[in-house]
């Protein structure tokens, strides 16, 4: 099979779509205007942000003044947490949030960051998918619980958690719910008219939009702190002269996001995703999927552990390849400790080191997936070959 680039890392970012790109260059150049100023050029920048809101909010049937536009979708989980718990303790609600051991760094980093300045908080277990149990998330309850935040598909693992039941949880206790849904909007169906979610979190980057633009959905009627503070856009929630053309751009990712999933297009790149794994799992002795299966995995998500080898080498050898993966391990950004994601789901560490995540794109055909069940078992015999752990099991 003729060498190829194939790309599998669209956890950790996406092409930007040549139509995001199209709809966001005149806004660089043309119509550069400040969309606060009242002149021509500043109200037609107003009006592409505003567009743009419409579209964003339209993904998850929100209505547009509920979409703040954030710089990251990092920035927009600080604000929703941060913002949050602020403004419930000030009212004297309480000082207690609940957030799960396998939550992005933006969340847990906040939450902890909080017990420094004197919230206090539990850190909910996981399952061996990767699960958030709503009755443990009833449990960890008490009087003076203010925020519950739990993300909606993991990044790392690919599992998709019980959200409206652990929303059903923290409406019933009077408990605010927040959702990570970076890894989650534009890829399955999210309605917050449906589901029970006072706030949640997007990226346009996970969506084949640019980097550098979040949004954060708040529903109508709750207050929050916040964060950065000067000239008072995005309704007061989010001072700093707005990413015009960063935010046309999650515009229209957005919108073809949701002509995407009212097609049922994420089916077939579930499809995709269960003829990758399947190819791995029967190709690859001692091969495990790790995080959950079928509907309860991000359609585009596929992610293993290899037993006897670290995910560091074969990202190497599949970068050589021609192929972009990721590794949960840690041990790719200098650390000696696997993934806390892995572990918590009850991986011991050696097993844990050995780690890969291949997460598509719609690009993505089942002839990059060919070219990648061809090479990557060879990849991991080389591996193995010279593994003192694989010759002596």
């Amino acid at each position: 099979m003729e060498p190829r680039e194939v790309y599998l890392d669209n956890s950790a970012t996406t092409r930007v779509d040549p139509r995001v790109t199209e709809a966001m260059l005149p806004y660089f150049s043309q119509r550069y205007g400040n969309p606060n100023s009242l002149h021509r050029l500043g109200r037609e920048a107003r009006e592409a942000v505003d567009s743009a809101r419409a579209k964003v909010a339209a993904l998850i049937n929100a209505e547009p003044t509920d979409i703040i536009f954030t710089g990251a979708g990092s920035e927009a989980d600080n604000l929703a947490i941060k913002g949050a718990a602020w403004a419930l303790r000030e009212r004297g609600k309480g000082n207690h949030i609940i957030t799960s051991a396998i939550e992005h760094h933006a969340i847990l980093d906040t939450v902890k960051w909080l017990g420094k300045m004197g919230f206090e908080y539990t850190i909910l277990p996981v399952d061996g998918r990767g699960m958030v149990s709503p009755e443990e998330l009833e449990k960890a309850i008490r009087p003076d619980t203010i925020l519950a935040t739990i993300m909606a598909a993991n990044n790392e693992i690919g599992t998709i958690q019980p959200v409206r039941a652990l929303g059903e949880v923290c409406r019933a206790h009077g408990v605010m719910f927040h959702t990570d849904g970076v890894q989650a909007a534009g890829h399955i169906k999210m309605d917050v008219k449906e589901l029970p979610i006072d706030m949640m979190t997007m990226a346009a980057h996970k969506m084949y939009g640019p980097k550098g633009l979040g949004a954060l959905y708040v529903r109508r009627g709750i207050k929050l702190i916040p964060t950065l503070h000067g000239g008072g856009q995005e309704f007061g929630l989010r001072s700093g002269t707005e990413n015009v053309p960063g935010i046309v751009g999650f515009g229209k990712a957005a919108e073809i996001a949701k002509e995407r999933l009212d097609a049922g297009e994420d089916k077939k790149l579930a499809a995709l995703r269960d003829y990758l794994i399947d190819g791995v799992l029967s190709r690859i002795p001692e091969s495990q999927l790790t995080g959950a299966a079928g509907d309860d995995r991000l359609p585009f998500h596929a992610s293993f552990t290899i037993k006897y080898i670290e995910g560091e080498g074969m990202l190497l050898l599949l970068d050589a390849a021609g192929i972009a993966a990721s590794s949960g391990s840690a041990c790719t950004s200098g650390s000696l400790e696997p993934s806390y994601v892995l572990l918590a789901t009850g991986l011991d560490h050696a097993t844990a080191h050995g780690s890969v995540r291949m997460t598509m794109s719609h690009e993505t055909t089942k002839e990059d997936i060919d070219y990648v069940l061809e090479q990557f078992p060879k990849i991991v015999e080389k591996l193995r070959a010279m593994s003192p752990f694989w010759n002596k099991r």
